[in-house]
């Protein structure tokens, strides 16, 4: 019973040490779990060139309304919307029989008029002759000279209808006033229509205007390089991004500054220039204006390192005992992949690069190095 009791004694104890064993390696197993590893970068400065995006309205270098100037009815429509048009071509012809009318009656005026001149005129002649022979007093000169200005006055305004009913017959066909597209035409042949009557507009797009707006801290900024004369070559040159996010062929330059700045939003208009040989761009269009400038030294951190908290940009800093600390950050911009850093990181931090979702303050990783992260739009 004794040797018994001994061998039980001695199989608990190998229990025991293999249990203790056992709880050991699953705690270093379990510890081994926990410390993942992470891919860490190590933030370094570099120049870049950075482009600033700005919403602009495109315009037309000319763009007018044209109307029709009488009333009456639009008898013809030389041209197609969408079409372009040469200066001084026919678009609209609006019925003319009316003025036509209104013209012989004013050169019908006009002839009584001067008719009526020639027989005053005689008559002063006759008048005046019996004048100097004492047969008719001096008064009598007086009222036929006067009778003559009243005729003269009356061929005068004679005219002036003739010349008015001339200028509404021309009127009635309306010509192209520049070089330029077709609008849409509302109206169609036949339609009567009054004076002011919209009838189509024209643009000229051989180039364009792009509008856009300067917050008033980057208009100083802007303005000063431009007063130091230091700028480099080619610094009022601008890029243009069209509507379905491409880059517009062709470069354009900034030529006015508006004269205020707009109190209620802080920002001031500028107006750039671009060329339009194709036509593409046309009146009305929207896009953005990108600006160049270099930046050096910059902070540039991806943007799959940075998460947000209550509207504030995060990173996750790696210690020296490579355990993670949130650490928020001023961003200057965004573009691309990337933010540029205003203030809060420095040269030498080392951050997680990406799996923020997966980290928690304080816990501890076993960082992957990272050489390199491809940086956009660097030298």
């Amino acid at each position: 019973m004794t040797e018994i009791k001994r061998v039980h004694s001695w199989l608990a104890v190998v229990a025991a040490a293999f249990l203790l064993a056992s709880c050991s390696s699953k705690d270093k197993n379990n510890e081994a779990q926990d410390t993942l590893e992470m891919p860490v970068l190590t933030i370094k400065t570099q120049d870049t060139t950075l482009q600033t995006a700005y919403v602009a309205d495109i315009q037309a270098l000319r763009n007018v309304e044209v109307r029709s100037r009488l009333k009456g009815f639009l008898e013809k429509i030389f041209v197609d919307e969408g079409k372009p048009v040469t200066k001084g071509q026919i678009l609209f012809k609006i019925n003319d029989e009316e003025y036509r009318l209104a013209l012989s009656r004013a050169k019908a005026m006009l002839g009584n008029a001067e008719a009526d001149a020639v027989a005053t005129r005689l008559e002063v002649d006759r008048v005046k002759m019996l004048v100097n022979k004492n047969v008719l007093a001096a008064s009598e000169l007086q009222v036929a000279q006067s009778k003559l200005k009243a005729d003269e006055a009356t061929i005068a305004e004679a005219r002036a209808n003739v010349q008015s009913a001339q200028t509404h017959i021309a009127y009635t066909t309306i010509r192209a006033p520049f070089d330029g597209i077709i609008d849409r035409i509302p109206l169609k042949g036949g339609s009567l229509i009054d004076e002011g009557t919209l009838l189509t507009s024209i643009s000229d797009i051989s180039s364009i205007y792009a509008y856009f707006s300067f917050p008033e801290n980057e208009y100083l900024k802007y303005q000063r390089i431009l007063n130091s004369g230091e700028q480099e070559e080619g610094a009022n040159t601008v890029k243009l991004g069209l509507a379905d996010g491409s880059s517009y062929a062709h470069s354009g330059t900034i030529e006015t500054i508006e004269g205020e700045i707009e109190q209620t939003t802080g920002s001031i208009s500028l107006r750039a220039k671009f060329p339009n040989p194709h036509k593409l761009l046309r009146h009305g269009a929207s896009g953005k204006i990108y600006i160049t400038s270099e930046m050096d030294n910059a902070i540039m951190i991806p943007q799959k390192s940075v998460f947000e908290v209550q509207d504030k940009s995060y990173v996750y800093l790696v210690g020296p005992d490579n355990k993670l600390k949130m650490h928020s950050f001023v961003p200057l911009t965004r573009f691309s992949q990337y933010y540029i850093v205003k203030e809060g990181l420095k040269a030498g931090d080392k951050i997680l690069f990406e799996g923020a979702q997966n980290a928690r303050d304080g816990m501890v990783i076993k960082p992957s190095l990272l050489r390199t992260a491809p940086v956009l739009a660097a030298k």
